[in-house]
């Protein structure tokens, strides 16, 4: 088994989830914050099959999506330094390990 943890925006987890429930999967989820521009999130637990971790990801990478965030440039400046790392909005960033033991009480 393995363990897929996706962090994603709070507006995105929706769609996600339901594509879950839709594929038979299920996930735990929980409000979280964090990032560059420390925004609300959501991190999804999703137990799941290794025959079926390819699905799981694909409905996440088909959902989620990750724009860069644009800033408005006044106009060129001709010795203007590299331009700095920029953050992204949306998508997911998602984390997997194996399941080696379970237990449920």
């Amino acid at each position: 088994m393995k363990m897929v943890m996706a962090i994603m925006p709070r507006g995105e987890a929706e769609s996600v989830l339901q594509a879950l429930v839709a594929a038979n999967h299920t996930a735990t989820y929980m409000e979280t914050r964090g990032g560059m521009l420390r925004q609300a999130q959501m991190t999804l637990f999703i137990a799941v099959e290794s025959e079926s971790l390819d699905q799981v990801l694909s409905i996440v990478r088909q959902t989620c999506r990750s724009e860069p965030v644009v800033e408005p440039v006044d106009g060129e400046e001709p010795n203007r330094p590299p331009e700095p790392v920029k953050p992204h909005l949306g998508g997911a960033v998602v984390f997997i390990w194996d399941i080696h033991r379970s237990e449920s009480f």
